[in-house]
């Protein structure tokens, strides 16, 4: 018998082609939760709490904590550019990483990496970087330390991806962080993936690695600030973009 979460995440995938609305899908669970005690404080503060202050007091601080929480699991559309040689930002945030790794995971030689940090601010939805299929996935529970944390990459909990498109693979990490604890990614192995297509997210601030091959051009640096589905990371040789990188 298929599990509630099965069907959970079936309705997600099926619901996603259409218009996306304000939150996101991913985040109805919490943010509903949330917003039904902020109404429930607020209702009781204008019945029952006195003096003034304190009531006041109370609705304020509801309808701030409402506010952070509907500004954190917000969707907005975005326009992916279009070209087959492009890898795409996985997630909004800033760049705090560009380097050259040995990679054991996926790829097994060296790779480029590039990390994103997403603050409590950002929008917390990812996409596909990248137009394929999932070739890879494992999840590893691990610890939490703040995600810039270079030992974030390879000790917090985090669920890995590979995905092998018409120029080579492509491996990303959603990594869990110090207030994050929660990692939601719908992809499994054999799944067809479109670039710019939501896949899941990372609940209450987080960071995304990417890693990709050394023949791509690095479009980003340190310090640059991305937006999931639209931001060009790399890209491919055009040169080679008939390839595949094994």
């Amino acid at each position: 018998m298929l599990s509630l979460d099965h069907w959970y995440a079936v309705l997600i995938m099926q619901q996603d082609r259409f218009k996306n609305p304000m939150i996101t899908r991913y985040g109805y669970d919490v943010y509903f939760t949330i917003a039904a005690v902020c109404v429930v404080i607020i209702v009781i503060a204008l019945l029952f709490i006195e003096p003034k202050s304190y009531r006041y007091s109370l609705i304020v601080v509801s309808l701030a904590f409402l506010g952070f929480t509907t500004n954190f699991f917000r969707d907005p559309e975005r326009t992916t550019p279009k070209g087959e040689n492009l890898i795409i930002a996985p997630a909004d945030g800033k760049v705090i990483v560009t380097k050259r790794i040995h990679d054991d995971e996926f790829f097994h030689t060296d790779v480029e990496q590039v990390s994103i940090f997403m603050s409590p601010l950002d929008v917390h939805v990812n996409r596909n970087p990248i137009t394929g299929t999932v070739r890879h996935t494992r999840y590893v529970k691990g610890e939490y330390f703040a995600a810039f944390e270079d030992k974030a990459s390879e000790k917090n909990e985090q669920m890995i991806v590979g995905l092998e498109g018409a120029n080579g693979k492509v491996m990303f990490k959603q990594i869990a962080g110090f207030v994050a604890r929660r990692v939601v990614c719908l992809l499994k192995p054999g799944d067809t993936v479109n670039m710019g297509e939501r896949f899941g997210m990372i609940k209450f601030g987080s960071r995304v690695d990417v890693f990709f091959p050394l023949s791509v051009n690095v479009r980003v640096q340190i310090g640059d600030i991305t937006k999931a589905g639209e931001t060009i990371l790399g890209e491919y040789p055009r040169s080679e973009s008939e390839k595949k990188i094994r």
